[in-house]
């Protein structure tokens, strides 16, 4: 794996020492902020391809700092993955809407947050298409083409994959019914757009099938009205 910089931004030294030897043992680069104003000369510096980002800090907060990397011209495409004890639907929101590629609430496991990393770096730095996608008890293996409930193997047809794929490696966003068709089966196929209702239903079965029930990961491909379907491990409906 290259050796991808990330730069922690936190005032907690302790917080910032446990994410720093979980990302350098699977070969991540790290550099430390204590706080948001030690920030941002090291991200103008040092360019980090992903910023971990406490969003409650003294004097400048997180989502304060986001805002004004996304309103700088050198720092707008740089991604931001903000950490948080908010759990609310409005956080949530409020984040993705101030520009953060990912949320994640604390406490996390080493597991989810490495996780995530690779999942916004695959999307928006050209990470290898064949690593493994983990995300809170579901993981797909594309070069095996294997999908994972808690560890367990479940039976997935060609088109679930694939759509599936989509959504973890696309992970907060909402997307049309068209833009799924255009992304999964792509854009010279002519399908009626009910043909992916029909897949995310197939969809949602395997990844709640009985044996698993007790996880609900189906939960995690949400209908968003009046647009389409998004997938979240973070804000279950």
């Amino acid at each position: 794996m290259i050796a991808y910089k990330i730069l922690i931004v936190d005032d907690e030294r302790s917080i910032r020492d446990m994410i720093k030897v979980a990302l350098e043992l699977v070969g991540f680069h790290c550099i430390e902020a204590a706080s948001a104003v030690q920030a941002m000369p090291i991200i103008v510096d040092e360019r980090p391809d992903l910023i971990l980002l406490d969003w409650m800090m003294p004097e400048v907060s997180g989502i304060e700092l986001l805002r004004r990397l996304r309103r700088e011209s050198v720092t707008q495409e740089i991604p931001v993955i903000l950490l948080t004890a908010k759990s609310e639907e409005q956080n949530t929101v409020q984040a993705l809407e101030a520009g953060a590629d990912d949320y994640i609430t604390k406490p996390f496991s080493a597991r989810e947050l490495t996780a995530r990393i690779k999942s916004v770096l695959r999307r928006t730095e050209g990470m290898s298409e064949s690593e493994l996608i983990s995300v809170k008890g579901l993981s797909l293996d594309p070069v095996g083409h294997r999908v994972y409930v808690n560890d367990n193997p479940v039976s997935i047809g060609p088109t679930e994959f694939k759509l599936l794929k989509f959504f973890m490696s696309h992970q907060e966003r909402a997307y049309t019914r068209g833009q799924l068709l255009d992304q999964v089966w792509g854009s010279n196929v002519y399908i009626e757009e009910r043909t992916v209702d029909v897949h995310i239903r197939r969809l949602r079965k395997v990844l709640t099938s009985p044996k698993n029930m007790d996880l609900n990961l189906g939960d995690y491909i949400q209908t968003v009205r009046g647009t389409g379907y998004r997938f979240s491990a973070t804000l279950v409906i």
